[in-house]
C-alpha cells in the first residue's frame, strides 16, 4: 500500500473517530500530495521518496510552526502544531541511530576522499542524497562536521 492510499485510509478513520487534530494534519498530507499530482500531469503517479519528501516538509513546517508559538507564549497554538507534526511523523520511515548515522558517513567520507573540514560540500552532497528520509538534514550535517573537524 502506498503512502497516499494509507493516508486515504486513516483520514476515513480519524473522520470516523471525530478526531480533529489528527484530521487536519491528514488532510494537509493529502492536499500537498494532490498539489504535487497535479503538478506532474493528469497521468503521473508520486513515488515513494517524493511522497515521504512531502511529509517531511509538512512535519519540518509543523515543528517551525511550534517553535515559533512556544516563544511567542501561544501554548494552544503550540501544543496544536506539535500533534500535527507527531501525527505526520509516523507516516515517515524510523530515523537511524546516531550510531548507524556516524558509520554510514564515515563510509561517505571515504568514497569521496574527504580529508578536511573543506569537504564539507562533497560528502553532504552525497549524504543528504543517500540519506534521504533516513536522517534530517541538521542531525548529518553536525555529524558531517563532526567527523571531519
Amino acid at each position: 500500500m502506498s503512502l497516499t492510499e494509507k493516508i486515504a485510509s486513516d483520514l476515513i478513520t480519524a473522520m470516523k473517530a471525530k478526531d480533529k487534530v489528527t484530521l487536519e494534519a491528514i488532510r494537509a498530507a493529502k492536499t500537498a500530495f494532490l498539489l504535487a499530482h497535479s503538478e506532474k500531469g493528469p497521468d503521473s503517479v508520486l513515488s515513494a521518496e517524493e511522497e515521504i519528501k512531502i511529509i517531511q516538509k509538512l512535519v519540518k513546517q509543523r515543528r517551525e510552526s511550534a517553535e515559533i508559538y512556544r516563544q511567542n507564549n501561544r501554548p494552544e497554538l503550540y501544543e496544536k502544531e506539535t500533534i500535527e507534526a507527531d501525527v505526520l511523523e509516523k507516516y515517515l520511515p524510523a530515523k537511524m541511530s546516531d550510531d548507524e548515522l556516524t558509520k554510514i558517513i564515515r563510509t561517505i567520507i571515504d568514497r569521496v576522499g574527504a580529508k578536511a573540514p573543506s569537504d564539507l560540500g562533497k560528502v553532504m552532497g552525497a549524504a543528504v542524497k543517500e540519506l534521504s528520509g533516513k536522517a534530517d538534514g541538521k542531525e548529518i550535517s553536525a555529524k558531517v562536521k563532526q567527523l571531519l573537524g
